[in-house]
């Protein structure tokens, strides 16, 4: 059933981007919508200013966006854990 769903998020048209400030979350957002990735991350510093929200929203994006590699961070957790 996990495999199933990170192949899911692998699918998804936004991938974290390579050129990333810090975890590549705007840049990855920007290049799907053909934006500017400085507007992006300016957007992104204004809904920091509602912590829960901003805040909560870019790390749980962090954890579940494949990279452009693929690979998953979630995913990649979940599999150390298994293999101690």
């Amino acid at each position: 059933m996990a495999n199933s769903f990170f192949d899911t998020l692998r699918r998804s048209p936004i991938r974290r981007g390579p050129e990333r400030v810090v975890g590549g979350i705007c840049g990855g957002i920007a290049n799907r919508f053909d934006w500017n990735p400085w507007v992006v991350r300016l957007l992104t510093l204004v809904a920091f200013l509602l912590p829960v929200i901003g805040v909560g929203l870019y790390i749980v994006l962090w954890l579940f966006l494949p990279r452009w590699d693929g690979s998953i961070i979630v995913e990649r957790l979940l599999s150390r854990g298994r293999n101690g």
